[in-house]
């Protein structure tokens, strides 16, 4: 099937999904998150396929990044439950106004209509799309990348048996066949059927998108996220936040790729660091990239120009120390993509100044950047961390995914 023939049917479900009442869609995700768990064998030998093409060309922490396994099956299904506990956002009258003249305007939040999401290589975006664009009263057009087609595509095979089941349309869901540049381009020029296109995926991918969308874009950014240890920071919290924000899972957007510390504490703490990275139970050590300053302190690699630039998604962490935390917010402020941050301190003056001065989605204190995901915010699962700031910033859920129109009720009211 064409990316047009796919675009025409989705079109084509807007008034289908309208039609369904909370409850129906409540029990459309129900019957999907049954099918996906039942699938679990189908979904996991397409992965492996995926696997074992992708293995050679991409790196080990991607591969992670690219393979299922029952416990991530089971955790998506339970993403598409959580979504079914939120409340629907779809009619909710956002604010009332009953003028002079007896007109009663309600600005009322209704759903986009086709929403696109091009992502690459995370097989779970898929199901979690799914999920929120059907709640929120969506059809969903998806195009993921060629190193998780197959996987992909069980996984929507297996969400539509489950809407087919309850008879509901199968097409408000869509996988676009085509994993080539031209499907992508399609998605961005597809005017007059898609209401919202949502870039996941790395810089090359978003910036793609932003410069060439004819379509309403959200720009979901890459995420150089930076952690600040302060003068007055407990040593324990600061490395075990550090640990679990760089080495959890490094290939996600909200992994630590830059660690700033103050120079009043480096030579007592970097060497712990490395201590605590060198012995952590992961596959790879750590790799520093570090400055002219802390080089003298602990063992790594010269930072090169472009190193606290980078989305590492590896085992991989820039290091520099600064001066104080008016030089660490002037760092982020210079190299941030604005995604999350964090300070670990005992210093609630410096934690506001922090919090105040830094311009990103998602300000942490003393906690993990890890935390910056829809399901940890509450929102059930996510589309994407938009960076921007208009409609929509941070983790994108139910209400992201909705705009609003005015009704406006009279009795023969005219002008």
């Amino acid at each position: 099937m064409t990316t047009k023939d796919i675009l025409e049917l989705a079109a084509q479900a807007k008034t289908d999904i309208a039609l369904m009442s909370v409850e129906d869609k409540n029990n459309a995700l129900s019957a999907m998150a049954d099918a996906l768990v039942e699938n679990t064998d189908y979904i996991l030998e397409e992965n492996q396929k995926d696997i074992d093409a992708a293995r050679g060309t991409i790196s080990d922490v991607m591969i992670d990044r690219l393979s299922l396994s029952n416990e991530r099956i089971e955790g998506m299904a339970k993403g598409i439950r959580d979504v079914i506990a939120l409340p629907c956002p779809v009619g909710s009258v956002l604010e009332r106004i009953e003028r002079d003249n007896g007109l009663i305007i309600e600005k009322t939040s209704v759903a986009m209509g086709v929403v696109a999401i091009i992502y690459e290589s995370r097989p779970n975006v898929t199901s979690d799309a799914a999920a929120l664009t059907l709640k929120s009263g969506n059809v969903c057009v998806l195009r993921g990348g060629k190193e998780a087609f197959r996987s992909a595509n069980a996984i929507v095979n297996s969400l539509k048996q489950g809407l087919a089941r309850l008879g509901f349309n199968e097409n408000i869901i869509n996988l676009v066949q085509d994993t080539s540049r031209n499907s992508a381009n399609e998605l961005m020029t597809a005017v007059g059927y898609i209401d919202l296109l949502i870039p996941r995926g790395g810089p090359g991918l978003i910036n793609a998108c932003v410069r060439n969308a004819t379509v309403p874009c959200i720009q979901t950014g890459t995420g150089i996220c930076h952690i600040y240890v302060d003068e007055s920071a407990d040593f324990d919290m600061a490395l075990n936040i550090i640990e679990n924000a760089k080495t959890s899972r490094p290939s996600v957007c909200n992994a630590e790729e830059v660690l700033l510390v103050n120079e009043k504490i480096a030579e007592g703490f970097l060497p712990l660091l490395k201590n605590k990275l060198d012995y952590a139970k992961i596959k790879n050590k750590v790799e520093f990239r570090l400055c002219e300053k802390s080089i003298k302190i602990i063992d790594g690699t010269p930072a090169g120009e472009n190193d606290f630039d980078t989305e590492f998604l590896d085992y991989i962490l820039a290091v520099k120390i600064v001066k104080d935390v008016k030089e660490a917010v002037a760092h982020i402020a210079k190299h941030s993509t604005h995604h999350s941050e964090a300070i670990i301190t005992s210093d609630d003056a410096n934690a506001e100044y922090f919090t105040r001065n830094v311009d990103s989605t998602s300000v942490y204190v003393n906690a993990s950047t890890r935390f910056t995901d829809g399901g940890e915010f509450g929102l059930g699962c996510e589309m994407g961390i938009s960076t921007q700031k208009l409609h929509a910033r941070g983790p994108m859920g139910l209400k992201e995914l909705t705009t609003y129109k005015y009704i406006i009720k009279g009795n023969g009211q005219i002008r």
